[in-house]
């Protein structure tokens, strides 16, 4: 077997001293939020993003002042894209079905799917303003039918941005706040003066609003352990240099820290897809982003067969995985570690993050291994329930509980059954035995 590395990113040391900074600040951060309420929140404001309103939250006529400011054309747009997504969610609203069961005569076994009662839904919005967020979040919470929706975003050139708020507006918000970063999830997730806490947050962030969620983790829900975006492109010689390069980079954009791989059996196309990378960056607008982030968390992985691709592309388990091959399906119906995939060379990443209906919340840092992203699931917990209706079958589960509980130690809890024995079975258990 042989994989070689023809490109390296970042050593890991170095990413987890960059993960020890980000955690420091945030874990400061959050406890001033926790004592100083309100007035953390408008200094930080005030702070990272040199806005302090009279109020945070919008209101009405804000929030129709500000849709005002947008064109025709782009509402309409707004629009497509949200139809697209909430087609999606409304499909897997509707594979979660309530169930109940008679498992034996007269025992009643049932599960309900009950919306989180309020949500938190943080878009990004600092150096790109993620308008597409407000979909993937507050749209899919309306469609699971949370009833209180907040949402927050930072302001956009020192005002809310207005196809963000419009896109908020649409999806269902109940409430809108133009409030960014750490101070955002921090205020959403331990409450102010002014701000009710959430029981859940959602979206996506920088690195101080991923690692926020993490620390708030336990005290409220979130949807998934979210850090800089991801991308993967899988492809082989079905593919030419042009249309890896421009996937690769088109997702490096985000951040600068934002780790772009391909994995190819081609040694022709990742040499070529180096030498277009460094073609693209010459004339990409946003190239001063997309540079350091391919030199620095950027990697070309050269492969000898299929098999070798796909457990390199499973172990990494990227966010974004792009699959350009001969055998998509394989990759498929093979692929158990990843955020979304993308399958062949007519789509691409971009089309899930903006409008396709797909959730573009995805988990990284190879938490694909054990979690999906964001979907209208996120937002139901799943109870369960039990009845028993009748006498018999009180008394036949109730032996079984009780000998079971007994061979656990459990006399209390054996009682509970023994009770039901006597009770419904008409048979003398002694106290603190077991039923016979």
């Amino acid at each position: 077997m042989t994989i070689t590395y023809l490109k390296r990113g970042k050593p890991t040391a170095d990413r987890q001293s960059d993960d020890a900074r980000v955690r420091a600040t945030v874990e400061e951060t959050l406890r001033n939020i926790a004592e100083r309420g309100d007035a953390a929140v408008r200094a930080l404001s005030e702070r990272f993003d040199r806005y302090s309103p009279p109020a945070f939250r919008l209101s009405l006529s804000e929030i129709e002042a500000a849709m005002a400011k947008i064109s025709a054309r782009d509402m309409a747009d707004i629009d497509f894209a949200q139809a697209q997504i909430r087609r999606f969610a409304e499909v897997q609203r509707a594979s979660m079905t309530d169930v109940e069961v008679e498992t034996l005569p007269g025992v009643v076994l049932g599960h309900r799917n009950i919306p989180v009662q309020s949500v938190g839904c943080y878009v990004p919005g600092g150096k790109f303003p993620m308008v597409a967020s407000a979909h993937m979040s507050v749209l899919t919470a309306s469609v699971a039918g949370v009833p209180r929706i907040a949402a927050a975003a930072p302001p956009y050139q020192g005002a809310p941005h207005p196809a963000i708020v419009a896109a908020m507006h649409k999806a269902g918000a109940h409430e809108i706040y133009v409030l960014g970063g750490m101070q955002a999830v921090g205020a959403m997730a331990l409450g102010t003066e002014t701000i009710r806490p959430v029981d859940m947050l959602v979206g996506p962030g920088n690195a101080f609003v991923a690692e926020a969620k993490r620390q708030l983790y336990g005290r409220v829900g979130i949807d998934l352990f979210a850090g800089p975006t991801e991308t993967m492109v899988i492809a082989d010689d079905t593919v030419d240099a042009e249309l890896c390069a421009t996937d690769l980079l088109g997702q490096a954009e985000h951040g600068y820290n934002s780790p772009a791989v391909l994995v190819t059996n081609s040694a022709r196309l990742a040499r070529g897809t180096m030498e277009e990378i460094e073609r693209l960056l010459a004339i990409l607008p946003t190239a001063d982003t997309a540079r350091t982030s391919w030199n620095d968390y950027g990697e070309v992985i050269l492969c000898d067969s299929y098999e070798e691709m796909l457990q390199v592309a499973n172990d990494i388990a990227s966010e974004h995985v792009q699959v350009m091959t001969d055998r998509d399906d394989w990759f498929l119906e093979n692929m158990y570690a990843y955020g979304a995939l993308f399958l062949g060379p007519r789509t691409n990443v971009a089309n899930g993050d903006k409008v396709i209906g797909t959730n573009h919340t995805l988990p990284t840092k190879r938490a694909g291994r054990y979690t999906g992203g964001l979907w209208v699931g996120k937002f139901l917990k799943t109870h369960s329930y039990q009845r028993v209706t009748s006498d018999a079958a009180a008394a036949e589960i109730g032996e079984y509980c009780s000998r079971l509980c007994m061979l656990e130690g459990f006399v209390g809890h054996a009682e509970q059954a023994n009770v039901r024995v006597r009770r419904y079975g008409g048979r003398n258990v002694p106290y603190g035995t077991a039923a016979e």
